[in-house]
């Protein structure tokens, strides 16, 4: 291929900026911070797409370090070329056929999590004062914002795999899980017994299967 000439695909910081700015831009949209907890969950996640943007167009460190581990065994002839940073061709194989197939679920991932994101937050902003439990939150009790971003994450997962961002994903769910544990003493304060019986029919962050074990409040 004419693209295997190119020495070094990388160093794009222009291309960085702008895709951490427009992710940025999408999940504050959504996901507005408020006390300073939430403005600590939301730093752990821009920082996920930070490393994921700067793997992807800036430097790959993921790329220095199996080239590290694997010498000449990396199955790459040039391990910077920029279709090499998809791992899952680079070891895999599959060529054009699976990249289209990565996109396409990534993307359509992508563009699930955002739908479920701006389902979530038109709801609660659409709200008065009483408990929402319509909609996306009959299946989850949490805001499904946090079910969107996790889906988003996935995508990029999916679409870009990296050592950095592979370590980072447990720990924004443990963190967004911890977020939510605290967010549902505040519920039980406010709302009392019929945020209890909210919680003990409807799941955290995973939908059930059975419509029937749907929340309705009233």
């Amino acid at each position: 291929m004419h693209g295997e000439n190119i020495s070094y695909a990388y160093g794009f910081w222009s291309l960085v900026a702008i895709n951490v700015a427009l992710f940025a831009f999408f999940i504050l949209s959504f996901l507005t911070p408020v006390k300073k907890r939430e403005w600590r969950s939301m730093g752990v996640t821009l920082a996920f797409f930070v490393a994921l943007f700067t793997e992807m167009y800036g430097f790959p460190p993921t790329i220095y370090i199996l080239t590290g581990i694997l010498g000449s065994r990396y199955p790459a002839l040039n391990p910077f070329f920029h279709a090499s940073g998809h791992l899952w061709l680079t070891f895999f194989g599959g060529g054009a056929t699976m990249m289209v197939l990565i996109h396409i679920i990534s993307n359509g991932l992508a563009f699930i999590g955002f739908v479920i994101m701006w389902k979530g937050w038109s709801l609660i902003h659409g709200a008065k004062s009483g408990l929402v439990t319509d909609g996306p939150y009959a299946y989850v009790r949490h805001p499904p914002q946090y079910s969107g971003l996790f889906l988003v994450m996935i995508s990029m997962l999916i679409q870009w795999p990296t050592i950095i961002t592979a370590f980072m994903f447990p720990v924004l769910l443990y963190v967004y899980y911890r977020l939510s544990k605290r967010e549902e003493h505040e519920m039980i304060e406010l709302f009392s017994d019929e945020y209890k019986k909210y919680m003990a029919k409807t799941p955290m962050f995973i939908p059930k299967l059975k419509a029937k074990t749907q929340y309705k409040s009233g």
